[in-house]
């Protein structure tokens, strides 16, 4: 059980959690579960969301999970048929999955500083790139495509992207990873118009910099101390302090409701701890 930042009652709502096997999404799979939803848990981790829906279901919620690829649309369109056999049609999708790529990363900050034997904007490897922008806007894309069917039909329902500091101001050596996720908040913002004569709203929210398994080791030495890129994140957020992943659960669950957010559609909420805010003076 987790400590929900605010009440809303989802019950009678069908939720799909694409990426629900990771830390971030799994929570908000978790909060929907927890608030009354029925929930479908996708992701290409298949044992992770099926522990997810066991663990909820011993709590009392109803929750199953998928093995779901974001990138191929005849698997997607299976999971929806199963969703809709065992759950129902989707009232609200949360497109979750998304991530980066080392092929698409550098060693170095600045060109500047480049060494020899390391990987610089030179060496970044295309087909990593390519995969970077597939994985985080047709991850976003293609799964919209599948479920967004139902809440046309029923002429309502809400889309939740997860977007990310990255698509505010670019982060050094991830170029891939901040160009697709700045591509993820222009689409939700085109999701947003285009759906907006059928009772659909669109919105997105851009965490900030949270600690996780995939990303420890670049933020905490082996003692536990910050590394100097930490140090950085730290200097430029003006709380001081990393987010943590419960902390974007009273954006979501506010964003999905269509009594509470009723006229918001197309914004992209960063919850931070101030980073986009500051300037660094």
């Amino acid at each position: 059980m987790i400590k929900l930042p605010i009440n809303i009652d989802y019950s009678g709502k069908v939720v799909v959690v694409t990426g629900a096997g990771g830390l971030i999404c799994g929570a908000m799979a978790r909060a929907f579960a927890q608030s009354g939803a029925k929930v479908a848990a996708l992701d290409l981790n298949e044992e992770a969301v099926k522990q997810l829906a066991e663990e909820l279901k011993a709590e009392g919620f109803v929750c199953e999970g998928y093995k779901a690829n974001v990138l191929d649309p005849a698997a997607l369109e299976e999971v929806h048929a199963a969703v809709v056999r065992d759950l129902g049609e989707c009232d609200i999708l949360v497109n979750g999955a998304g991530g980066n790529n080392p092929r698409a990363t550098t060693d170095n900050e600045y060109q500047h500083e480049a060494k020899e034997g390391g990987k610089s904007f030179f060496d970044l490897e295309a087909d990593g790139v390519d995969f970077v922008f597939k994985l985080n806007f047709q991850g976003t894309l293609l799964p919209t495509q599948v479920f967004a069917k139902d809440m046309v039909a029923k002429r309502a329902g809400c889309i939740l992207n997860v977007s990310s500091m990255n698509a505010y101001t670019p982060l050094t050596k991830i170029p891939a990873y901040s160009a697709a996720k700045a591509g993820i908040s222009n689409f939700t913002q085109w999701l947003a118009t285009h759906f907006a004569g059928t009772g659909i709203r669109c919105n997105a929210i851009a965490p900030g910099f949270l600690v996780s398994a995939q990303n420890y080791k670049l933020l905490f030495n082996e003692d536990g101390t910050p590394t100097p890129r930490s140090a950085k994140i730290l200097n430029g957020t003006p709380m001081g302090r990393f987010v943590d992943a419960d902390e974007l659960l009273g954006g979501t669950l506010f964003l999905c409701d269509d009594r509470a957010a009723s006229a918001i559609t197309g914004v992209v909420l960063p919850i931070d701890c101030g980073f986009a805010a500051y300037s660094g003076v």
